[in-house]
């Protein structure tokens, strides 16, 4: 299985975390509901990395695939006013990574990370390890840590 900088920084930080790869279906554009399908998992335990613009600059969102992001949430959350949906090529540049496959770690750039706090309910999460078709399963204390994140209220159902 070829590694990424997501399954790298595991690797060197030492976390217990299980390596999840599923077949995926070029044709899908629902990556998170892919992956929960695939895997057989609650889409509320699957976090989806969204990359926004909170008053011009980029910021991660990790929220539950069965949610979807609260903009205005996320803004307060970084002590901002306004935010918006990155453009997907300045959030591929950004993070090193291809849409759909963006992992809140190990990103080319550090950016500011907010991971909703419904993470903390479960003892493990599985977020994108850095390609499509690679979810990680880690304890969220552990995402929390090695993405340096805040945890706040950032989704809706």
């Amino acid at each position: 299985m070829p590694g990424t900088p997501a399954l790298a920084l595991l690797t060197r930080s030492g976390v217990s975390h299980t390596v999840h790869p599923y077949e995926h279906d070029p044709r899908s554009v629902a990556f998170g509901d892919e992956a929960a399908a695939a895997l057989g998992i609650d889409p509320g335990r699957l976090f989806k990395t969204l990359v926004a613009t909170v008053d011009g600059a980029l910021t991660v969102a990790v929220v539950p695939v069965a949610g979807s992001l609260d903009l205005k949430a996320l803004a307060a959350a970084v002590g901002g006013k306004r935010a918006a949906m990155a453009d997907p090529a300045a959030a591929e540049r950004a993070t090193g990574y291809v849409r759909g496959g963006i992992s809140p770690l190990g990103g080319r750039k550090r950016l500011p990370t907010v991971i909703d706090s419904s993470a903390a309910t479960f003892p493990t999460v599985f977020v994108s390890a850095g390609r499509r078709g690679l979810q990680v399963e880690l304890p969220p204390a552990e995402l929390i840590r090695l993405a340096a994140a805040t945890v706040a209220a950032i989704a809706t159902d």
